[in-house]
């Protein structure tokens, strides 16, 4: 819909009110003259005065005509040309002459006077004067007050109306109400305030959900990790039990008992290391430490702290990384992400299976991926592969260790550091994790 800015409609305003009481003037000023013109050769008050002597004096000086036809349309001609009417009466106040008995009514009578000769009376004579400037300014007065009620109207309307809505839409919002329809306004700046005002809206309703969902998620991350932390505790406890009782009497059964503890104490700090890791990259927005990184070095970093596991499962990791793949980021958090990513393949990867890390450099990006050689990903795990606590299996239980964070965390890492992790398989088997990172950092 159209709308006009404010000052198009002041302006508006402004002429309508010197508009409607000019057209009252002008409306009262013919309804008593049955004429437009307003120009006077002299002053009206002259004009007047001048008709009413020579009219006075017609009537004085021939009161034997009054009743002669050609008298009277000689005095009527006169009467018309001064916008005067007169009556005149007999000594009886029997009524001799009538100019025009219809519009006497709407002039003012301001002259009475007998004509009296040799002491007696001849007649009476009633002059009807036109009617002063009284009708024209009430006429200016009643458009004035018309024109300033039509014109408050038109502010409340297009103005205070929508203003009204608009505060009152504000504390719907504040309560609570996202649903609340935005007035609208014929003005443009109440409109782009509008406009505005529903952007913002919109903004705060998206950051508001997005809060809920995150709200949501963190419960659900301490309730699944505090599930996932009370099955080690207590496995970890009976073992602890069992020495304490005397259950595991022979060396053999003993270094068993505490082979499973240190398992399972392990778990734990994988767990809570993963808890820590993803609290701060998802609401402590931890500050990232950029330092220049041999990224081949530090890919064989982590391949070296996960050697002792692959070489349980009889698994291979071979480093096939370009000698300039150098960044910068953080080292420990980036680390941490390839440990992540690396031990997810070494944990799904059967016994005697293989791993291969590539890394080279593409233009301003340093690419990497990570394959192994186990059963890969299927449809519905590539879809939820990044999600917290998803770990591809209908049940929670551990067969592949792991807190369900893992890969969630390295893909917050990566992209704090401005770049992107993506899941799939490869063409020959296997997983697939794709990535890459800017060589300069984020921008």
């Amino acid at each position: 819909m159209r709308t006009i800015r404010i000052r198009t409609f002041t302006l508006l305003c402004f002429f309508f009110i010197q508009l409607v009481p000019w057209i009252f003037f002008v409306t009262a000023h013919f309804m008593e003259t049955k004429t437009l013109s307003f120009a006077r050769s002299q002053p009206q008050d002259e004009v007047l005065q001048r008709y009413l002597t020579d009219i006075t004096h017609l009537i004085e000086t021939n009161p034997d005509k009054w009743r002669d036809s050609n008298w009277q349309n000689q005095l009527h001609t006169q009467l018309q040309q001064a916008n005067i009417e007169v009556a005149i009466l007999s000594a009886s106040d029997q009524e001799i002459y009538q100019s025009n008995p219809e519009r006497q009514g709407a002039l003012s009578s301001a002259e009475r006077f007998s004509v009296i000769e040799n002491g007696q009376i001849l007649g009476k004579v009633v002059i009807y004067l036109p009617k002063s400037n009284t009708v024209q300014t009430i006429s200016v007065f009643t458009g004035v007050l018309l024109a300033f009620i039509i014109i408050g109207v038109a502010m409340r309307r297009f103005l205070l109306k929508p203003l009204e809505r608009m505060s009152l839409a504000a504390r719907q919002i504040a309560a609570g109400d996202w649903d609340v329809k935005l007035p609208w306004s014929g003005i443009t700046e109440i409109s782009e305030v509008r406009d505005g005002f529903e952007v913002m809206v919109k903004g705060l309703q998206q950051s508001f959900q997005k809060q809920t969902e995150l709200e949501e998620e963190r419960r659900f991350v301490i309730a699944a990790v505090a599930h996932d932390l009370r099955t080690p505790l207590f496995a970890l406890r009976g073992y602890l039990d069992g020495l304490e009782q005397g259950v595991a009497q022979s060396p053999e059964k003993i270094a068993k008992y505490l082979a499973v503890c240190k398992e399972k104490s392990a778990q734990l700090d994988r767990l809570v290391e993963d808890l820590f890791t993803f609290t701060k990259m998802d609401y402590l927005e931890m500050k990232l430490h950029y330092k220049k990184i041999d990224f081949k070095h530090l890919i064989q970093q982590s391949i070296d702290s996960l050697s002792p596991l692959a070489r349980q499962k009889q698994i291979s990791i071979s480093n096939h990384a370009a000698d300039d793949c150098f960044i910068s980021g953080d080292m420990h958090l980036l680390e941490r992400s390839i440990n992540n990513l690396l031990d997810n393949a070494v944990r799904h990867t059967p016994s005697y299976g293989e791993i291969v890390v590539q890394c080279y450099v593409d233009r301003d990006q340093v690419k990497f991926t990570i394959r192994d050689t186990g059963p890969g990903f299927s449809p519905v795990e590539l879809q939820w592969a990044f999600e917290p606590l998803y770990r591809g299996e209908t049940s929670r239980n551990r067969s592949t260790g792991g807190s369900g964070l893992g890969l969630t965390i390295s893909q917050k890492i990566i992209r704090r550091h401005g770049g992107e992790l993506a899941a799939g398989n490869h063409s020959e088997g296997g997983a697939l994790l794709t990535g890459w990172l800017p060589v300069n950092g984020p921008d």
